[in-house]
């Protein structure tokens, strides 16, 4: 059951990103972090890795969102767990589309 809410938060938040994106924001890295209680702490550009910032935080859970060239990729950690979900970039949206590999 953790494992299913683990990836339906990941999921919700490529959906949020990428509709932030389609309404013309950037999307610049942000790390959601999730406590043992609950409480949700977001910090925007860190250069630690996943990991480690949600140890030194304490947190359950943990995932980094990014943005490159219109994809927008969300990477995730809950203890030994981990996923990564990513949107196409608009050119390969487009490839799949015209059925061209």
């Amino acid at each position: 059951m953790h494992s299913v809410r683990f990836l339906e938060n990941a999921q919700g938040l490529l959906e949020a990103a990428e509709s932030a994106t389609a309404h013309g924001e950037t999307c610049s890295e942000m790390t959601i972090l999730i406590g043992q209680d609950g409480a949700i702490q977001m910090i925007a550009d860190s250069d630690w890795p996943l990991d480690s910032l949600a140890w030194h935080h304490g947190a359950k859970e943990a995932y980094r969102v990014t943005g490159d060239k219109g994809s927008v990729r969300v990477e995730g950690r809950q203890g030994s767990r981990t996923c990564v979900v990513q949107s196409p970039t608009p050119a390969q949206a487009a490839r799949l589309l015209l059925g061209c590999r």
